[in-house]
Order: structure tokens, then C-alpha cells, then sequence
């Protein structure tokens, strides 16, 4: 399985020769590192980058990178994989309520479906805000700011993530108690999880889970160290941002405002380009099976 996890988007030819009359890149002394830039660029977080540069799948104005510490002041060209980036926007973050039974990466060689293959059309490039598993729902964080998707995720930055898992078993102070302190499985260590029991349905338990790290399975695997079997599992919140009556499948941009007030200085916010396509923020909810928004969903059927 791949490890992108960005919106997929055709590559682009470009006819520019790489000639000395090409523009030469920016200077040591100038711009910003082009991992960073790419990360603002919404390409990947800027580790990934970094690994792409690295691999010399990244060129600017027609050479071929090796060092992530070059600098470019973003009037050059610059293209990973052959595909021309465009210059960073102004960050936007969305809520997207991921329903069980898609993946979160780019594509899957089983020829599983994604979420890049149910999201909306009309949205730009964007990364993940870490994954969900096959099977779990709830709520997925995307951004067209890598740089920001990686600091939602590093667990130093205390960006709490909380779900609701519906478990067979018996709950126990005992077994809470195990959660909260840490626990270690198959050599891997969990930072402490703070679980309550919210109400016992017959054999199953709906327990609410709180954690800041957010490793591979992590809750799945630590319940079931303490016996506790998942059947269900619902990401309700990620930091000050939750799912909350967001349906199945749908999608919803986070207000610029409220996205400034809960981040602060995390965000960048440039404006686009001028003459460069703009998708305005908005509150509008998009059709969870067209992808459109209500007002555009009306004028089709009005044209028909």
C-alpha cells in the first residue's frame, strides 16, 4: 500500500529546456527551504517532501534536486514527479466524515476504494490529517497545508483525538486504570489513554477514548490488551474541531475565522496568485454522493 496520502492530480508535461538561458534558482541567502515551500504548497507533509527530494523527484526551473535546504522564493518553476506546484494558497481545512470501508491513502493496489475516490470534485489538493483505518467512521481532518497537517499530527503538539468505541467485553476500573497509565503492546508503547465507560448495550460496551498520539490501530490494539474486543469505532473529535452532525460521506470547509481562532499563527495567509483559480470558503455542506453544493445542485436541475 502506498504511503501518499494527498488528492491525486494528473501530471502535467512541460515543454520548458532545461538551458543556461533558464531562469537559475533562488540563492542560499534567499526565499525558503524547498521542503518547507512544497509542504505549504499542500504536496505532502515536509518529511515527505524532504524523502522526494531526496529520491530526485523534485526540480526547479528544470534541475534536479538533492538537497531539502535549497532555497526558492516561489517565481520559479518547481515540479515533483514532472507535475508543475503551484505557489502555497492561504490555508483551509475541512471536516469530512469518513464512512467504514474506505482507505485513507492515494490508491491501493487491491483496488480498494478511497477517500480521494469519494471526496467532492471541486476541492483543491489536499493531504490527510493522519488516517482512520478500513473499518473506522468518523471524523478525517483535510488541509491544503502540509505544514499544518504535520503539526496536527506530532503528539508534542497535544492535539487531542476522540472516539467512541463500541467493544465486547467487560469493563473494569481495573482495565481504565491499565489505559491510563500506559500500556505496551507487542513491544510497542501507548502513551496513557484516558477511557470511560459511557453505557453497556447487552454484551457490548461504548467506551469514549481520548489520546494524543494516534498510533497505527492504537486504540483497537490497546483495548484489546485488556480484553475488550472493538466492533465499531467513531473518531467524533481532532483537537477543537469534531464530527458533529456532519452526515456520512459529506464534507464541510472549516470558516476562516474559526480556523484563525482555534490555530492562531500555525496558518499561513497568503492570498492565491492573481488570474489563479480560487475556491471561496464556505459553510456550504456538499452532496455526499454528487459532490455539489445546494445552490450549484439547484441550477442544474433548474437548466434541465
Amino acid at each position: 500500500m502506498t504511503d501518499r496520502r494527498e488528492t491525486p492530480r494528473p501530471a502535467r508535461r512541460t515543454s520548458k529546456p532545461n538551458t543556461p538561458d533558464s531562469k537559475s534558482p533562488a540563492d542560499w541567502g534567499e526565499g525558503e527551504r524547498i521542503a518547507k515551500w512544497l509542504a505549504r504548497a499542500g504536496v505532502d507533509s515536509r518529511r515527505a517532501c524532504e524523502t522526494l527530494i531526496e529520491a530526485g523527484a523534485v526540480s526547479v526551473n528544470g534541475r534536479k534536486l538533492t538537497s531539502p535546504a535549497f532555497k526558492v522564493t516561489g517565481s520559479e518553476t518547481i515540479t515533483v514527479k514532472g507535475k508543475r506546484i503551484r505557489p502555497p494558497e492561504a490555508t483551509r481545512l475541512w471536516r469530512y466524515h469518513k464512512p467504514s470501508g474506505l482507505i485513507t491513502t492515494t490508491t491501493d493496489p487491491a483496488g480498494r476504494r478511497t477517500v480521494f475516490d469519494e471526496l467532492p470534485k471541486h476541492l483543491p489538493r489536499v493531504v490527510t490529517v493522519g488516517r482512520l483505518d478500513l473499518t473506522t467512521e468518523g471524523l478525517l481532518l483535510l488541509t491544503n497545508d502540509g505544514e499544518l497537517a504535520r503539526a496536527l499530527e506530532l503528539p508534542a503538539n497535544d492535539f487531542r483525538r476522540t472516539y467512541r468505541a463500541r467493544a465486547h467485553g467487560r469493563v473494569t476500573p481495573e482495565k481504565l486504570k491499565q489505559l491510563a497509565d500506559g500500556i505496551e503492546v507487542d513491544g510497542v508503547k501507548y502513551a496513557p489513554i484516558k477511557a470511560e465507560l459511557e453505557r453497556e448495550t447487552g454484551t457490548n460496551n461504548w467506551i469514549r477514548v481520548e489520546l494524543t498520539e494516534g498510533k497505527k490501530r492504537e486504540v483497537r490494539r490497546a483495548l484489546e490488551a485488556v480484553g475488550l474486543d472493538v466492533n465499531r469505532l467513531i473518531r467524533t473529535s481532532y483537537g477543537p474541531f469534531s464530527l458533529a452532525d456532519l452526515q456520512p460521506g459529506a464534507v464541510e470547509e472549516v470558516l476562516p475565522s474559526e480556523l484563525k481562532a482555534e490555530l492562531g499563527d500555525r496558518i499561513k495567509t497568503q492570498t492565491p496568485r492573481p488570474g489563479g483559480r480560487q475556491n471561496k470558503p464556505g459553510r456550504q455542506k456538499a452532496d455526499a454522493k454528487t459532490g455539489l453544493h445546494k445552490d450549484r445542485k439547484a441550477r442544474n436541475l433548474k437548466r434541465k
